[in-house]
């Protein structure tokens, strides 16, 4: 076991390393913990006090289980605070807690410095210690089961807030009356009285008059605009008690604080694995360290079938864009040369690599990260591939090595972190308070089963039925939930039938 004088001596080593390579941290406090207590740091999300709840348990049970037959070891964790904290597990070696530690400084410096993170609470360690305070006041005060059957449904929910809003300006939520004379009228076409059956026809009337009422409807429809920040709505405007409304809160600023390590997951690990890697093998490493930091980082950025490593993918497109920008690949004369050979050898030394690094660190996200660049030439030395499931074969096989069909598929799973956009429609659905909520289409429908799941939860907190507009089995329609049973309407225009549905 490393003694607690070796770590500290090697820490302020490796943070000098970080400050000469130009990193920029907040102050990092680094925690030594056994692997009872990473494990429940771990299923606390990295914070020491959580609020009271039996999926923390049961995360900790599923991470202690794993660790016991070996399936999985924490190395690092690390908490986006100021100070930052960091946890170093007691058993490991002292070439291990200097990659670790090396890692979470280059975490720390993307958290304070990336556009992504600039919203974050920096004090969220003192905010969860208050939030688990006032849990536990409803729970004395409600009783456990109340509580936790309240919970959740509003963690059932969390996912259903609005990515972007930090960044964006809204218009005020309280939208004034309409002045009268302002509503939409019916369009009729001037004409003299002989001509009238002709330039205002019945049917052109009948289709102004639907038209017209129409736009009235969506003039005096309740939310003006449809809202995307679902869990903001419901605080708002379901009828819910204090306690609970304060509940829903504080589960939608948790879920707004782990946001953005969800939306910047392949850049946030790719950037501290370039780092690591190079203060370890310029700076750090001696001879004898070799083969134990070569064990580690080489299961870091493993990649198996299947399954996408962060790690692997970040650290290689970070350090093609150094090469790129050191070597000049970029801009109009490279993009329109055609020749591969040429490409592969151009070389007009600019030395602009690392500034660029830091430019991408600073402004870009997972989503406009690998839109902006990753390239046909990067899929192609990686060997990149699209895969698909043979139902005949009941195996995985590779689908396509088309570049425009890697690039679209790596951007679907990432935007919106890869769940459906659900936005609130209409809160006032048929003027009987129901509330209607649609989902974006965009070529994957809603998992049928979270479907119906989601709208139960959904009642529960708005008391009323409620029902989501989509594609379900290829058709357009709408599955409602008042309560007591499903029933799904279809929309389209071969069919509007309404077929109920087992509770």
């Amino acid at each position: 076991m490393v003694s607690l004088t070796e770590i500290r001596k090697a820490e302020k080593r490796i943070k000098r390393f970080a400050n000469s390579f130009g990193l920029d941290f907040f102050e990092t406090i680094f925690e030594i913990v056994d692997y009872g207590q990473m494990n429940e740091l771990a299923s606390f999300g990295g914070f020491p006090n959580r609020y009271p709840h039996w999926r923390f348990g049961m995360e900790y049970e599923q991470m202690r289980k794993s660790y016991a037959y070996g399936l999985h070891r924490i190395y690092e964790m690390v908490i986006n605070n100021d100070p930052a904290y960091g946890y170093l597990m007691q058993s490991n070696k002292l070439v291990d807690q200097m990659l670790v530690m090396a890692h979470v400084y280059a975490h720390v410096d993307f958290f304070k410095n990336n556009l992504w993170f600039a919203h974050t609470n920096r004090h969220m360690v003192d905010e969860v210690a208050n939030h688990a305070t006032r849990f536990r006041r409803y729970i004395e005060k409600f009783g456990m089961d109340v509580v936790e059957d309240f919970v959740d449904a509003c963690l059932s929910l969390e996912n259903l807030i609005d990515y972007h809003s930090p960044f964006i300006k809204r218009e005020a939520d309280e939208d004034p009356e309409p002045e009268e004379g302002t509503r939409p009228k019916a369009y009729r076409m001037n004409s003299k009285g002989y001509m009238d059956a002709f330039i205002n026809p019945k049917e052109f009337l009948e289709q102004q008059k639907r038209d017209h009422e129409e736009e009235i409807r969506k003039s005096e429809s309740f939310p003006a605009l449809p809202q995307t920040d679902v869990l903001q709505f419901l605080i708002e405007r379901a009828p819910l008690k204090r306690w609970q409304q304060d509940v829903l809160s504080i589960i939608r600023e948790e879920a707004y604080y782990f946001a953005p390590q969800g939306q910047t997951k392949i850049m946030n690990e790719g950037w501290a694995t370039y780092w690591h890697s190079r203060m370890m093998t310029e700076k750090i490493l001696t001879d004898a360290d070799v083969i134990d930091y070569a064990d580690h980082h080489s299961g870091t950025v493993a990649t198996s079938a299947g399954k996408l490593n962060p790690y692997k993918l970040g650290v290689e497109l970070f350090r093609d864009i150094k090469e790129r920008w050191d070597e000049g690949k970029f801009g109009k004369e490279y993009e329109e040369c055609e020749s591969y050979p040429e490409r592969k050898n151009w070389d007009k030394k600019l030395g602009l690599g690392t500034e660029k690094m830091f430019e991408v660190r600073r402004l870009y996200n997972d989503v406009t990260f690998l839109d902006e660049f990753l390239t046909e030439d990067f899929a192609r030395e990686q060997k990149l591939f699209t895969y698909e499931y043979d139902r005949r074969d009941k195996s995985y096989r590779i689908d396509s090595r088309k570049f425009s069909k890697i690039k679209r598929k790596f951007l679907a799973g990432l935007t919106n972190l890869g769940q459906p956009h659900i936005s609130v429609e209409d809160a006032n659905h048929g003027n009987r308070g129901e509330l209607f909520l649609a989902h974006r289409f965009e070529g994957a429908e809603l998992h049928h089963d979270h479907a119906r799941d989601t709208l139960r939860y959904l009642f529960k907190i708005w008391t009323r039925p409620v029902m989501i507009e989509s594609v379900f089995n290829g058709s357009q329609g709408i599955l409602a939930y008042d309560g007591k049973e499903f029933k799904l309407q279809e929309t389209s225009a071969s069919s509007d039938k309404m077929q109920e549905e087992a509770p």
